[in-house]
């Protein structure tokens, strides 16, 4: 799937080409992951295994996202986070067919919303994520992880029990703390990044980060120019690694003029500064 939009402000235009490939695996039954490239907001939504309807779940985030934008206008940090939250009160409203909630269904939330700030109109990126669905910056040379996977075992590595490494391969490390669905309230993680020259970002579900390491999922990035070509790569070497999960790649390119875009965005202090919407 390949689509392409314009979106301007009054200060800035942005042409932003997104990507995306979809498989449901080897091994499971049931494709529970869903994404959207509908500029103003991209992203990718991963059901929940093992609960009630993961399917629906990730569906509802869809359809949720997928009407509440104008393809052509940037989005506001206001409507995205009503948008979550829309999303989690469609998620928590799946029943079972006699209409009584006898299991959750959920899932996580992964997405890139180009906003204009204020009256300014100055573009900025808006990213937000819920569960261990991941958004990465592309640099052309470097991958940069800008979400943090809401898991148990990335609270073990954050409070130094255990590496990232070590992470990698604990049996539990699927078990995640934070989804769409599963309470009233929902807590998304959110971050505002300037709109550089040139952008690039990354989405995908753990059905990728599974199977590729950071360096393998880069060294496909830059052996692919073309943003589908790339989706699809990433898709094809996550069955060919094992392919044990649901996988599901988004690839957004953005192209941003105006008097406020000077310069390809620089990440590399994303690390010491998180700031919130």
């Amino acid at each position: 799937m390949h689509t392409t939009a314009t979106i301007a402000s009054a200060r800035a235009s942005s042409t932003v080409v997104a990507s995306a490939a979809s498989h449901t695996g080897m091994v499971r039954a049931v494709n529970e992951d869903s994404h959207l490239t509908v500029g103003p907001v991209f992203l990718v939504a991963d059901g929940m295994g093992g609960h009630n309807a993961g399917d629906k779940a990730s569906q509802a985030v869809r359809a949720t996202f997928n009407t509440a934008f104008a393809a052509d206008a940037p989005a506001t940090t206001a409507a995205v986070l009503a948008a979550i939250r829309a999303s989690n009160d469609a998620v928590r409203a799946i029943s079972d067919d006699d209409g009584a909630r006898r299991s959750i269904s959920g899932t996580t939330l992964a997405g890139v919303a180009l906003v204009a700030a204020g009256e300014t109109g100055l573009l900025q990126w808006m990213v937000f994520n819920i569960g261990d669905s991941r958004i990465y910056s592309w640099h052309g040379r470097s991958l940069a992880q800008v979400s943090v996977d809401h898991s148990a075992v990335q609270e073990l590595v954050d409070s130094g029990r255990i590496t990232s490494e070590e992470a990698a391969l604990r049996p539990d490390r699927n078990v995640i703390t934070r989804a769409i669905g599963a309470s009233d309230h929902v807590d998304a993680d959110v971050w505002l990044l300037p709109a550089g020259r040139i952008q690039s970002f990354l989405l995908c579900s753990d059905g990728l980060t599974k199977e590729l390491t950071d360096e393998q999922i880069a060294q496909i990035l830059a052996d692919t120019e073309d943003g589908a070509d790339a989706a699809d790569a990433l898709v094809q070497a996550a069955l060919a690694a094992g392919g044990r999960d649901n996988v599901t790649v988004v690839v957004v390119r953005a192209d941003t003029t105006g008097p406020d875009a000077e310069g390809d965005d620089d990440l590399d202090d994303l690390e010491d500064t998180r700031p919130r919407a």
